[in-house]
């Protein structure tokens, strides 16, 4: 078989990895170069790069409108059995459009995702690419529901886990190599905040962008503040350095050193969905920074969720240093609602099954992170 895989984001290829390891030679990695800076690419290798930089001088239409056809191309000439794509960026959307379009049969990994906030881009991608799937890999059991509840077939729902918690346990370092980390940055465990920001509500809002920089830049303990280039380049535009140069700002980051500053934050604050996860795996806790969440079920057990400009932050940063034994004993015990750590192995197999191929896939070492 050739499985056409759709990546565009460090996020995509990060989920991705694991997944085309098991494919082997049947996956055919094609990145769209969505996004290209340092540090945002992920390790996935590509076989075809397009380019498709994520460039604020063209509409979010023009972009996806170029994708298509690039992938259009793409899979005529390869003629690929399957496309997978991952997620909910302009990417996947492109990818999903393109596969429709060549007639080539979609597997959409991470699938029933809902925020219910049909102001956020993601939404309408996520809920596009999951009516176009031929298998929608659902990684939890309430994912699997909001498909079900919009009358897709559950015939085509496979309920597989994420295959973040596989890549995290693959990626974060060693102990030793950890310390290292943590000492070459100046950084002592549990005595810091790591902060992501990058979504248009917060990132494009100079007053929402402003409260979230001036309520971290208040924390009694370092803010580390990896940048997205929007938020680098909002940040310039809306004069808020002075703000931001409070904090400990960072390029983006090699994913094992997000892993060990995850790890050993006292906390963290983003808008990420991705951090999100990882923050059950690594068992720290999270405040979201978002009026709507796709991920429920980070929120019911390891964070809460608040606007930028009502002082969540500065409360939770307060709790977080006060009591933070506690909480860091309640969160040990608690299990990441995204699987087992062999959810590579379910979407491959449940892939060659859908097709009609008949191999088996052994299962994937489960490691503690």
């Amino acid at each position: 078989m050739r499985i056409a895989v759709v990546v565009g984001t460090r996020p995509e290829a990060i989920k991705l990895a694991p997944v085309t390891e098991l494919l082997g030679r049947d996956a055919l990695v094609v990145h769209t170069g969505q996004h290209y800076s340092a540090g945002m690419s992920g390790q996935l290798a590509p076989d075809i790069v397009l380019d498709a930089h994520d460039d604020r001088d063209i509409s979010r239409g023009h972009q996806l409108g170029d994708l298509v056809t690039a992938l259009d191309h793409v899979f005529a000439r390869h003629d690929p059995d399957a496309v997978l794509v991952q997620g909910d960026t302009t990417s996947a959307l492109a990818g999903a459009l393109a596969a429709n379009a060549t007639t080539t049969p979609l597997v959409h990994l991470e699938a029933g995702l809902r925020s219910f906030d049909r102001a956020m881009p993601e939404e309408h991608h996520r809920v596009l690419i999951d009516h176009l799937a031929d298998l929608c890999c659902a990684p939890t059991a309430l994912a699997r529901d909001n498909l079900l509840a919009e009358r897709i077939a559950p015939e085509r729902i496979e309920v597989t886990g994420n295959t973040i918690v596989e890549a995290v346990t693959t990626a974060l370092p060693a102990a030793r190599e950890q310390a290292r980390i943590l000492d070459d940055l100046g950084l002592t465990p549990g005595n810091f905040v790591l902060a992501t920001i990058h979504r248009p509500e917060n990132a494009d809002h100079p007053v929402n962008l402003a409260a979230i920089l001036r309520q971290l830049a208040g924390s009694p303990v370092p803010v580390v503040f990896p940048l997205h280039p929007r938020t680098r380049q909002n940040i310039r535009t809306f004069g808020l350095a002075d703000l931001a140069n409070r904090l400990r700002l960072t390029e983006p980051l090699d994913y094992p050193v997000t892993l060990t500053l995850i790890r050993h934050a006292t906390g963290l604050v983003t808008d990420s969905g991705g951090i999100q996860e990882e923050a059950t795996i690594l068992k720290r806790p999270i405040l979201i920074v978002r009026r709507s969440n796709e991920r429920p079920e980070v929120e019911q057990a390891f964070g809460s969720r608040t606007v930028p400009t009502d002082e969540g932050i500065t409360r939770t940063l307060a709790t977080w240093l006060h009591d933070a034994p506690t909480i860091n004993a309640r969160l040990a015990n608690l299990a990441t609602p995204f699987g087992d750590g062999t959810a590579s192995s379910r979407v491959v197999q449940a892939l060659y099954s859908w097709f009609g191929d008949d191999r088996q896939q052994p299962p994937v070492e489960v490691r503690e992170a």
